[in-house]
Formats: C-alpha cells, structure tokens, sequence
C-alpha cells in the first residue's frame, strides 16, 4: 500500500490541477466569446502618453519594493543591487525553468562578494517573506469587506489562504528561533516529502536548515518585519497599477469605488501562485468580482481592456526591465561572477 500512495498522490495532485485548468479555461473561453472587443478597444484608446508614464512609474515603485527584501536580508546589498538581482531573475524564469533564477541570484551576488551561503539564505527568505504576504493579502480584503459593509459569499475560503500564511510565519519563526528547533523543522519537512519522494533524506534537510538558520540569525530581527512591510507595499502598488488601469479606460469611481477594486484585487491575490502571475485565473477572478458589484454586464469590457493594461505592465513591464537590469548589472563589477563555483 505505501508503495502505490506516492503514485496515487501525484495522480490526485494532477487530476485536481487538470480539472482546475478546464474549469478555468471554460470561464475565459466564455468571458472571451461574450465580449464586444470594439468596446474593448475602445476602452484602451483613451490611454493618453501621461497615462503611460504615471503607470511606468508607479511599475518601477513596484518592483523596488519587491525587491527591497533582499537589501534587508543581505547584508552589503545596496537597494539597487537588489532590484538589478530581482529583474534579472525575474526575466530569466520566462525563458528557464527554476533553479536557473537561483542561480542567476547567486552568481550576481557572489560578483558583488557576497558568500554563497548568505546568498541562498537570503534569497530563501526573500521568497518565504512573498509567500507570506501573497497568502495574508486576503486579511486586507475581509478588513475592508467588514467596513464597507458587503457580502461575503464564497471569499471566507480565503480563509484557508490565511491559515497558510499563518503556518509559513509559524514555520520561519521556528526556523530561526534555534539550531535544534531548526533541524527539527528540517528533519520533520524531510519526514514528509520522503513519503512521496524517496531519494529525500530527513537527517540532510535537517543539515541544511540548521545552515540557514546560521546564516540568518544575525539580521532576521531587524530585517524580517521590514521586509514584510516593504513587500505589502509592493502588494499596495500593484493594486494602485490596477486602480489606475480601470480608471484610464473610463470606469468611475460610482461605477466601481477604491474599496470596491480593492476588494476584488485582494481576495484574487493569492492565486498569482500559478504560473505567469496567475494570468488568466486572477484576471477571471477580478472581473467576476467587479461586474458583480457594479451589478451590470456593461462594465465587462472596461474592466478586460484594465485588466490587459495592468497585465502588460505587472507581467511584460518586469520582463523587458529585467533585461536592462541584466546590462547594467555588468556594469557594477569588474569580476568574473563565480557564484556557483565559490567555496562556502
């Protein structure tokens, strides 16, 4: 029996997404054949240039902010640095899969001599401080649920996003409190993948636990909380992108209020765990949720012509920034990057 459950599990794990893509790729072929794509392009034609710039902007205040962590966690990293690292990341996950980006990470901050090992440490807890903020974000949306006094309905599942916010804090602050707290952690984690994966050992998850936590003991105090906050900035920004869009192409504050938007964006936020930022899924999710509110179906072209818009600047915009910072980032040393060969 034990030696068919792994099989099993991963035939649940795939039945479950592929059920979830048909469901998700139904609402999107739907949405898509229900549009008035005149209206649509309509829409986006009242984008001025000065609406362009303020949306490039408020991107580029976006992604210093979510890559402000990593200045945080690291010590010697210059807010700039941090931001080249985090584009150039960023841009390579389109083109190679993962750890190709964690390579790249390492190899730009070993250049700047950073050790290895503080590198990866940061770097995990730069990705753990995201994780956390993208499944609190809902907290955001009940707060403001709550004051302005709409439903519920199906958002208290959010619930769940909560709980697992709440379950990586727990699993950070145990990570980080002590070195047999950490290798506990380590060996229980390896305990439980070794279920599905045998090749996992236990007692080398524990090793590599105790690791980190070893090189981040020292900064974890001052640059946890600040990194949590700098990241929901980012979250706030990204929402602003948004906001911005539906203002753009017509939507009125009495068709669809801050609060309103705010909502909908906040509650959709933990599904940009799916590839691409969630494309496709969040921007279902969003577009339900505010024709919904606004109570008529007129408003499901400008809400897709905002939605395309925020798109190209949250998803594309890093991208094509991404490769600029890959440029510059030569410009900040003079050493061959050997953060893949550098003992640690």
């Amino acid at each position: 029996m034990s030696s068919t459950n792994p099989a099993l599990k991963a035939w649940l794990r795939r039945t479950v997404l592929f059920a979830l893509g048909v469901v998700v790729t139904i609402a999107i072929v739907r949405m898509m054949r229900s549009m008035d794509w005149e209206s649509v392009g309509r829409a986006m034609s009242q984008l001025s240039w000065w609406h362009l710039l303020i949306l490039l902007l408020v991107l580029l205040a976006r992604q210093v902010a979510n890559a402000a962590p990593l200045a945080y966690y690291i010590e010697g990293v210059s807010l700039y640095r941090a931001t080249l690292n985090d584009l150039s990341a960023t841009m390579l996950t389109a083109f190679a899969p993962p750890p190709s980006d964690v390579a790249l990470r390492v190899s730009m901050f070993s250049s700047w001599g950073i050790r290895t090992p503080v590198a990866i440490a940061g770097t995990t807890m730069n990705a753990m401080t995201f994780f956390i903020v993208r499944f609190s974000a809902p907290l955001f949306g009940f707060i403001l649920v709550l004051a302005t006094g709409h439903e519920l309905g199906f958002r208290w599942l959010d619930v769940i996003s909560l709980l697992i916010a709440a379950a990586l804090i727990g699993a950070v602050l145990i990570m980080t409190r002590s070195d047999s707290a950490a290798k506990a952690l380590g060996e229980g984690c390896g305990r439980l993948v070794c279920r599905v994966k045998r090749s996992v050992s236990p007692a080398e998850w524990g090793q590599k636990c105790l690791n980190f936590q070893r090189e981040l003991s020292s900064r974890f105090a001052y640059a946890f909380p600040r990194s949590l906050a700098v990241s929901y900035l980012m979250v706030f920004f990204d929402g602003l992108l948004l906001l911005l869009a539906m203002r753009f192409v017509g939507l009125s504050p009495q068709t669809l209020s801050v609060a309103d938007i705010a909502v909908a964006f906040l509650f959709a936020f933990p599904l940009t765990a799916f590839p691409m930022s969630g494309m496709g899924v969040v921007d279902v999710a969003i577009s339900v949720a505010c024709i919904e509110v606004a109570g008529t179906d007129v408003v499901q072209e400008p809400v897709l012509a905002a939605l395309i818009i925020w798109r190209v600047f949250n998803v594309a915009g890093p991208l094509l920034l991404g490769i600029v910072a890959s440029a510059l980032w030569k410009t900040t040393t003079r050493t061959k990057p050997a953060g893949l060969t550098e003992a640690s």
